[in-house]
């Protein structure tokens, strides 16, 4: 893509990185960048090739949310169910994409963009960072899957308290409530995030996207439930050659090399 696309695809390795491209505005999503994020998270996910997955914005932000500028004035919303169901179809392609996600926060990630960050994996954010679940000054709700994420991560007080008083927390703040994973200096993160997601994009692919599965899944599920999808991941795991290399590798002192292949024996 061009530099003047909205959205930015960059593959190194088994790693692709996808840029929100609109510095001007602070990366706020348009509905037609929901549809192309929606479509490139759906090649992503048929694409054998790709192991890993960045998200992040160009220049000093990653995402001040949805872009309302458009709407200024306007007294009402053509078919506000119908944009939902575009925004929705690709937060849930975020969320199902079986390979491992990171998002590289610098400078503000506010509403969609906060809760599009917080559907990925890990999240990785410069010392900078600040964030705002920005929804109730905009006299509208947590959408973007921050309704379901906010309680499992922080529980229902402290999602309460983030998303009724839309305060601007920085990136301190939000890893002590579990709500970024690492915090790196502005001249650091790179390096870190591309080092991080090499090591994510080596690993073993099938038994990632099962685990991944678990434990998205796991919070919503008794412990017979959880144990039942535990044994079916695992059985998906040893039909596969990852495990066999994973033993030949540890029996032979060295490194393994994942493929992801099928047809295991033995």
């Amino acid at each position: 893509m061009t530099d003047e696309s909205p959205l930015l695809i960059e593959d190194v390795g088994n790693v692709r990185t996808l840029t929100l491209n609109r510095p001007h505005r602070k990366n706020a999503i348009t509905m037609g960048m929901w549809s192309v994020l929606r479509d490139t998270l759906h090649d992503a996910t048929y694409n054998r090739d790709i192991r890993a997955l960045v998200l992040t914005g160009a220049g000093d932000a990653f995402c001040s949310g949805a872009d309302i500028s458009d709407a200024a004035g306007v007294d009402e919303f053509p078919d506000p169910s119908r944009d939902m169901r575009a925004i929705n179809e690709a937060i849930l392609r975020l969320h199902d994409l079986q390979v491992p996600t990171i998002a590289k926060v610098r400078g503000v990630a506010a509403g969609a963009g906060w809760n599009l960050a917080l559907g990925c994996d890990l999240v990785v954010a410069s010392d900078s960072a600040r964030f705002c679940q920005i929804f109730s000054r905009r006299a509208l709700s947590l959408d973007c899957g921050g309704s379901w994420l906010l309680p499992k991560l922080v529980g229902l007080q402290q999602a309460k308290r983030l998303a009724l008083l839309a305060e601007m927390i920085g990136a301190k703040e939000a890893h002590d409530l579990n709500l970024v994973t690492y915090i790196k200096a502005e001249d650091e993160i790179d390096g870190f995030v591309d080092e991080l997601a090499t090591r994510l994009a080596s690993g073993p692919p099938t038994a990632l996207a099962q685990t991944k599965a678990l434990l998205n899944d796991g919070t919503d599920h008794t412990m017979r439930e959880a144990l039942a999808n535990e044994a079916r991941a695992q059985t998906i795991n040893l039909s596969g050659r990852d495990v066999l290399e994973a033993f030949a590798a540890f029996s032979e002192k060295r490194d393994p090399v994942f493929t992801g292949g099928w047809g295991a024996s033995g």
